[in-house]
């Protein structure tokens, strides 16, 4: 809405070239490494995205480097395919001979990098960048040059290097925040200043140490970038390199740039190579992430509900996602009525209350209710006996290494409260045994079957009980409980199938 209103003030590009980095700063993610084969798999799902530009490593490093963009060359992608190489002629030698048309050098450039690592002055410097993007040209192969550090380098001496560099055949002028130490405003300055002194297309590396890699890399675009580089997940060295997925989805949705890209394969892109390289998503992660379109306040969901863009910016398919309403203690009865209709679930409404009290209770609890779990829950509810001739008023049990499993239990039974004490083989075995020897009074009902399951992962898993019970008569009745506490959950299940059977006697 309000971006209309400034985008005049931009030189926003036609569209904007992605330059995926994945396979090389991505892969120096600390604790990474990528294996030939497993970037040959990640450079065919980048390209099904339709990104530019692949940017498959560092074919000097090593043996493994030149074989992976060998062989991601022989897959005939759509993508261009870049090796990665400094200024010098071994390294593109070795970018050459691995037969990839496009070749990335850079140079550091910063007071910082002159001194300390380099041991080298500006004019040195800047000869060895010129002989490299003229060494690249005269093999007809694509020139990037990047001033590594340009964001921490005299802006004089930076706007001569690319001058020199473009005149030199350079067909793209990087400018990396090699260490994310640009604001919005410093980048968006930059990116214009350098624009009005270039004529070739300018690409931007931005670093996330402080979290605005993305932000700064939009700003670029804002400024007449026209490439910006990515990675998928934000992998790279440190804290990362902007994200692909965030990069994409804001210059197409928010800025209206037209990009020729599946953007429906984001998702599956993000996990597969969350996968391969071990390094997980945040559930809270923008586009990608699990939490992405899980709403659960009663308030967002039932906006949701109405109309998906009161509390969402994009619709979650077009990203390849999808939308969750998550179950707790701040859900709402529409959200939980909601889901109860999506599974052709139906309810009284005394069973629905009940439902929806237990989902509020395990909320308080700290719980969140899975989709299985509220199935089960409402399941339990649906099964209940219809009367309660014997109610449970009260239990507890005793266990541990030192005495023997004790249960004792109170229950009401038409109106007389009677209570009983066993012993067990565990405290659900003392249970059920105390229970049975109450209920023994007044009908001989035994345990026939007894079953349990764990509805989810985690020691807070609901428990579902599921048990059949019978008397001498031959009356059979199932009983069921879900809940937290799988003793409670075994109480309940076998009141549950007593109470049938005393209703139907």
């Amino acid at each position: 809405m309000y971006i209309e209103k400034v985008k005049n003030e931009m030189n926003l590009p036609e569209t904007v070239r992605i330059f995926d980095t994945t396979l090389r700063d991505g892969e120096q993610t600390p604790g990474v490494a990528i294996t030939v084969d497993e970037k040959i798999r990640i450079a065919k799902r980048l390209d099904e995205l339709g990104v530019n530009v692949i940017e498959a490593g560092f074919p000097a490093a090593s043996t493994g480097e030149k074989e992976a963009a060998r062989e991601i060359l022989k897959l005939g992608l759509d993508a261009q395919l870049c090796g990665l190489a400094r200024v010098l002629r071994e390294d593109i030698d070795a970018a050459i001979d691995s037969g990839i048309d496009y070749i990335h050098t850079f140079v550091g450039t910063s007071p910082l990098h002159r001194e300390y690592k380099l041991k080298m002055n500006k004019e040195d410097i800047l000869s060895k960048a010129v002989d490299a993007v003229e060494y690249i040209k005269d093999h007809g192969i694509v020139a990037e040059f990047s001033a590594e550090d340009a964001t921490r380098t005299e802006f004089e001496y930076l706007k001569e290097i690319y001058k020199a560099v473009e005149n030199a055949g350079a067909d793209y002028i990087n400018v990396p925040d090699t260490v994310g130490v640009m604001v919005p405003t410093s980048m968006k300055w930059l990116i214009q200043n350098l624009n009005k002194h270039l004529n070739v297309p300018i690409s931007v590396h931005c670093h996330d140490d402080f979290g605005l890699a993305v932000a700064n890399s939009l700003v670029s675009v804002e400024a007449g970038a026209s490439q910006v580089h990515a990675t998928v997940n934000g992998l790279g060295e440190r804290a990362g390199n902007a994200s692909l997925e965030e990069v994409v989805m804001s210059l197409i949705t928010e800025y209206g740039i037209k990009m020729n890209l599946k953007t429906e394969t984001l998702v599956n892109l993000s996990e597969f190579v969350a996968r391969i390289t071990g390094v997980k998503i945040p559930p809270n992660k923008a586009i990608v992430g699990e939490n992405a379109f899980a709403h659960e306040a009663g308030i967002h969901v039932h906006g949701v509900l109405a109309k998906a863009e009161t509390y969402e910016p994009i619709t979650p398919e077009i990203v390849g996602h999808r939308r969750r309403i998550v179950l707790g203690k701040h859900t709402g009865a529409k959200a939980i009525k909601s889901k109860l209709d999506e599974y052709g679930i139906e309810l009284t409404t005394e069973q629905f209350n009940k439902v929806y009290d237990q989902v509020k209770a395990l909320g308080d609890k700290g719980k969140c209710v899975t989709d299985a779990d509220l199935k089960a829950l409402a399941e339990s509810v649906l099964g209940r006996a219809k009367e309660e001739i014997v109610k449970l008023e009260g239990f507890s049990v005793m266990t541990g290494n030192i005495v023997m499993p004790t249960a004792t239990v109170k229950l009401n039974i038409d109106g007389e409260i009677k209570t009983a004490a066993k012993t067990g083989v565990g405290p659900v075995d003392a249970a059920i045994n105390a229970i049975q020897s109450v209920v023994g009074e007044t009908a001989d009902i035994e345990l026939q079957e007894y079953n349990i399951e764990a509805i989810t992962g985690g020691t807070n898993a609901l428990a579902e009980v599921f048990v059949i019970m019978g008397d001498k008569e031959g009356n059979r009745a199932t009983g069921r409980s879900t809940t937290e506490d799988i003793v409670m959950a075994s109480v309940e299940a076998v009141l549950d199938a007593i109470n049938k059977i005393l209703i139907i006697r």
